[in-house]
């Protein structure tokens, strides 16, 4: 147990440092991924062939990519491809953006298919065009029903952080495996990163829950 002790004072400092990039990444990548799920989003709704087309196969395509093929595609083939060497952290966040993207298109889709379609007629029979009809009416009252699952997908992209440690990023669980090259002491190291991942994305959920509840109780208080 003293040893348990030691190990995780000497090891917290780095292993907090490798929390705070893993935090950001998450949130930078999250913030990129719903524009692009957005637009995504905007395209699958759309009555154009051509849009709906790049949306479906966006989304197709990204969903059966793991994660850590596209890291390692876009840090490794693209960066020899064009000759030049990505930031590791730059290319940890496009790969989540590009990953995430296609999940928060789907999360948009589902959002705003649930608000009444008479609530758009309504909007544009009052004079709204298309944009600003799911700027002003639709979007609002569908973020009510986002909210929910984007924070679970935060939290989906919290864990999938570790996935990118492939890419040289010194975010929480490279952070772990540097300390562990320095002193060959993987069991305690790991459980201490396991430790630290939950605590976190437990705090994550139950937030997130208390969210899903205030927001339950204010729809059917309206």
């Amino acid at each position: 147990m003293d040893l348990f002790v030691k190990i995780f004072q000497e090891s917290l400092p780095s292993l907090l440092s490798g929390l705070r990039i893993t935090v950001i990444m998450a949130i930078l990548s999250l913030f990129f991924a719903s524009i692009v799920g957005l637009i995504m989003c905007i395209f699958s709704i759309s009555r154009f062939r051509v849009l709906k087309a790049i949306s479906t196969t966006y989304i197709y395509v990204i969903r059966g990519i793991p994660l850590m093929i596209l890291g390692l595609f876009l840090y490794f083939g693209v960066g020899a491809a064009l000759q030049i060497r990505f930031d590791p952290m730059v290319a940890a966040i496009i790969a989540l953006t590009i990953n995430a993207g296609a999940y928060m298109a789907e999360i948009f889709r589902a959002g705003i298919q649930a608000i009444d379609f008479g609530q758009m007629e309504a909007a544009r029979s009052l004079g709204l065009n298309y944009f600003k009809a799911m700027k002003r009416v639709i979007l609002p009252q569908a973020v009510k029903i986002m909210i929910p699952s984007i924070m679970n997908q935060f939290i989906t992209t919290i864990k999938d952080t570790s996935i990118l440690s492939v890419v040289s990023v010194r975010e929480l669980t490279l952070s772990g495996q540097i300390i562990i090259a320095n002193n060959y002491r993987p069991f305690e190291v790991y459980a201490i990163v396991a430790i630290m991942y939950f605590i976190f994305i437990t705090i994550l959920t139950i937030i997130s829950r208390k969210v899903e509840r205030k927001l339950s109780y204010d729809h059917r208080s309206e």
